[in-house]
């Protein structure tokens, strides 16, 4: 499903993930015996692979399953597709996973011809994807549009950018200019944890919105619990990272919990890290200045780096202000990358130092915005507050 699709609406994220998980099985829509609940036993060990979880796993093998299912985000944003589209009743009780419909033939094709093309041109490298042919359309536009041939042209900047813009500020520059408008690093510093309260907006299909709490602890925890209050009997949303291990378990989904690896993992850890902003020179090196951008018709500064892996994040700093207003981290997956948005506003001081209180947390298959209305600053916090949500949900 696309954001903002006229197919499917925002709410029916948490529908959306059941639905994609099937899109290259070829038989069967459960998950497979290795997948249940006891599928995974404890934090070591080894990741949940796609062919492990799922029936008959034919061009995507030997990924985590949770590397899988980001890949089937990729498939849906670049045709513009909703669950529908490619199985028999998706959304529904009745769904058919095991019909092999012509297009989920078509997608194991399509896989493969990508990956020669990429193999047999550009050494492996992604340069061609789902998205640089369909962009939105199941298919793509082979004819030039003249008013667009003779139009503005929209100017999309690459994702990535290997090295500054020459005559632009240097990004630790910009980076300081933040760290000062928050309160200054030396304050930034002294923060140890934090925990935060407040409401989520983004599955109300399935409950409305949620009470959402999160806890952090520096330098690299942090777990997110949404609770649907409202739809009694429904399990709680949980993310957490431990500093090591990662875990997501969201209700009505066809994974339910599991643990998480790949670029999934690499991406809780940097979400982790730069909830304390005076780490951000740590975490993201080989940082770039890159051109000057304009989101929400206000001027930014624009500094790339890179995390673990083959992580890297985009940040976006209002010029005037100096506060964050963006990040957008890129993780990887065999067809293209992933990107995930976070948007921060409603910065508040809290005990000397701003702190967003609104952003929007989104990635291909939805989006979660969260208003917070209480934030705790160095709090002791239980340790099992950032473990694996089942052991965490058993302790609320």
């Amino acid at each position: 499903m696309k954001l903002g699709s006229a197919r499917l609406p925002a709410c029916a994220s948490a529908i959306a993930v059941i639905a994609l998980a099937a899109v290259l099985r070829g038989d069967g829509g459960a998950p497979s015996a290795q997948s249940a609940a006891g599928g995974q036993a404890g934090s070591t060990a080894a990741p949940l692979l796609a062919e492990q979880a799922f029936k008959n796993i034919q061009a995507l093998k030997g990924i985590s399953a949770a590397d899988f299912m980001g890949t089937m985000g990729i498939m849906t944003a670049a045709l513009g597709f909703d669950c529908s589209e490619c199985h028999v009743a998706a959304g529904t009780d009745k769904v058919d996973w095991a019909a092999d419909t012509p297009r989920k033939v078509i997608a194991r094709r399509m896989v493969n011809m990508v990956t020669a093309i990429n193999q047999n041109n550009f050494a492996g490298r992604q340069l061609v994807t789902c998205w640089t042919c369909h962009r939105g359309r199941d298919k793509p536009v082979v004819t030039p549009n003249l008013d667009l041939v003779y139009g503005m042209p929209t100017l999309e900047p690459d994702d990535l950018v290997v090295a500054s813009v020459p005559g632009l500020p240097k990004p630790d520059e910009i980076i300081d200019k933040y760290l000062q408008a928050l309160g200054g690093a030396q304050r930034l510093a002294g923060i140890t944890s934090f925990t935060a309260t407040g409401t989520s907006i983004g599955f109300g299909g399935f409950g409305g919105g949620g009470a959402v709490q999160i806890y952090a602890k520096a330098p690299d925890q942090r777990s997110t619990i949404i609770e649907f209050k409202n739809a009694p009997g429904r399990d709680a949303s949980i993310r957490s990272y431990d500093g090591t291990t990662g875990w997501n378990k969201t209700p009505l989904t066809v994974l339910g919990e599991y643990q998480l690896s790949g670029s999934e993992l690499d991406g809780a850890r940097l979400d982790a890290q730069m909830a304390f902003p005076s780490q951000v020179k740590r975490v993201l090196t080989d940082r770039r200045t890159l051109q000057p951008a304009t989101i929400n018709d206000r001027d930014v500064d624009v500094v790339q780096g890179n995390g673990s892996g083959r992580l890297f994040a985009t940040l976006y700093f209002d010029k005037q202000t100096g506060l964050l207003t963006r990040m957008v981290r890129y993780g990887n997956s065999p067809i293209g990358r992933l990107p995930t948005q976070i948007d921060y506003a409603d910065y508040r001081e809290v005990d000397g130092v701003k702190l967003p209180f609104r952003f929007t947390f989104a990635w291909l298959d939805g989006r979660d915005a969260f208003q917070l209305n209480d934030v705790r600053i160095n709090v002791p916090i239980d340790a099992a507050k950032f473990g694996r949500p089942t052991s965490l949900e058993s302790k609320r």
